[in-house]
């Protein structure tokens, strides 16, 4: 079967809330699943919050204690993956009896990181995609991902898929997912710009895919009253406007944009179109020329610090010896 109803979720954070905005999760899902979608995707951030506005404190060469303070709320705010929160929302997953794309604020150790995570209709945590470059300032308080969560799955519905807000102005990371033939292309953002919808209809063009676009519809009453951020204080004060959106494997808006307020936006597609839509464009198959150009891809896990057993030392210390 290749024809699914799939929706994006356009829905604020309770910031530094997480129980609370889990619980307005759970509303979302509910109405996702009486579209009767297969496929539901959430904003950028939206578990753990995106502080849009906040600056942490930081100055070039100082960062004040208060930033720090607003540091640790965050951290307190994140996700272990996986851990009681990624449980939870697999049972809004298995309820949905629809794969769940959303995007998290993930712990890893002191470190936080953006991150997109897959759940399956059966309540799984399928796998996780950590965002590879944080923007500008994010990368006062989020780590780099590496290329062992450059996640494309292959589900009943189709090839899953994403990337993360200015992710997708990254060509190469393009080229990888399209080499391993997503046609499910989930992008989780907080971009609320008039251009973000031309780069969505470009990709969707260039791939041959289908994007889903879920932006944060975010307010200052979604944020506590000691949240200095440098909007003001004015609860009716829209940080982020939305601008989610569904877009056609030819680049033609299927549903969407929707601008201030929140909404469930759902299209019903047809997998189909993605192999017409190739007949005359596919740039990881007949439309590349890899005699040209060629793109290496680092999928190892790179951790800080490796450590090896000591009889495996011993073995490399004799190997060199008798080198």
């Amino acid at each position: 079967m290749t024809q699914h109803r799939v929706a994006v979720v356009q829905a604020g954070t309770s910031l530094f809330d997480t129980p609370r905005t889990l619980e307005r999760m759970a509303v979302h899902c509910e109405t996702a699943a009486r579209e009767g979608v297969e496929l539901a995707v959430f904003p950028e951030g939206y578990v753990g919050g995106y502080p849009k506005g906040l600056d942490f404190g930081a100055r070039i060469g100082s960062r004040a204690p208060i930033g720090r303070d607003d540091f640790l709320r965050y951290w307190q705010s994140a996700i272990d993956v996986p851990g009681p929160e990624t449980a939870r929302i697999g049972a809004f997953a298995a309820r949905m009896k629809a794969h769940l794309v959303v995007g998290v604020i993930e712990r890893g150790g002191a470190t936080l990181y953006c991150t997109a995570l897959f759940f399956g209709p059966d309540g799984a945590l399928l796998g996780k995609h950590r965002k590879l470059v944080p923007t500008a300032s994010e990368r006062l308080v989020w780590g780099q991902g590496d290329g062992s969560t450059i996640t494309v799955l292959d589900t009943f519905i189709g090839k899953i898929g994403a990337a993360i807000c200015w992710e997708n102005y990254m060509p190469n990371l393009r080229q990888a997912m399209y080499g391993k033939g997503i046609n499910l292309w989930c992008a989780p953002t907080v971009d609320e710009r008039e251009i973000w919808q031309s780069s969505m209809r470009h990709i969707a063009y260039e791939g041959r895919t289908f994007v889903l676009s879920a932006c944060q519809y975010f307010m200052r009453a979604d944020a506590p009253d000691s949240y200095a951020c440098v909007q003001g204080d004015d609860p009716a004060t829209v940080l982020i406007r939305g601008g989610s959106v569904i877009v056609g494997p030819l680049g033609d808006v299927l549903a969407g944009p929707v601008y201030d307020r929140e909404a469930v936006i759902t299209a019903d597609i047809d997998l189909s179109d993605t192999i017409r839509g190739k007949y005359d464009l596919d740039v990881a198959g007949h439309y590349a020329r890899p005699d040209i150009f060629h793109l290496s891809v680092n999928e190892a896990a790179m951790h800080p610090v490796n450590y090896q057993a000591g009889a495996a030392r011993e073995d490399e210390m004799v190997e060199a010896a008798q080198a």
